[in-house]
């Protein structure tokens, strides 16, 4: 059953669809909508750390993902900022223990050596995830 749904997102285009699919999997469900944001942190070991994104470009990012997922149709929706140094990881574990039923999310089109070289967060976070996963292309 799909009670709380977590959506990460980077605000990219293919972060979007999944927005636009986690609104949809909420207002068929009734489900508690989360977008997420992993702010990833950088440096650190011998300087400051430096988290990828501003505190107002992740406040940007996470209204316009809220106010897409409401014009889509979810009534339920809440966001969240994890600073993280992986995506994937935070991902999982942010799910796992909030009690996350379901992680919707969008995918980019990595094909060939540059996904091999580069991962992927959706992959990663399909094949570990203690939940249902859903990834949007």
């Amino acid at each position: 059953m799909t009670s709380k749904i977590l959506c990460p997102t980077d605000g990219s285009d293919h972060g979007t669809v999944g927005v636009i699919l986690a609104a949809e999997v909420s207002k068929a469900t009734g489900g508690h909508l989360t977008i997420c944001a992993v702010n990833i942190a950088h440096g650190g070991v011998r300087g400051p750390t430096i988290s990828h994104w501003q505190p107002d470009q992740v406040q940007k990012l996470l209204a316009d993902a809220e106010a897409l997922a409401r014009k889509e149709g979810a009534a339920d929706v809440g966001t969240i900022e994890v600073v993280a140094r992986e995506a994937a990881p935070a991902i999982i574990a942010y799910a796992e223990q909030n009690g996350y039923t379901h992680i919707v999310m969008g995918t980019g089109d990595k094909r060939g050596l540059q996904r091999l070289v580069l991962g992927s967060v959706a992959s990663e976070v399909a094949t570990r995830a203690h939940c249902t996963v859903t990834i949007a292309r």
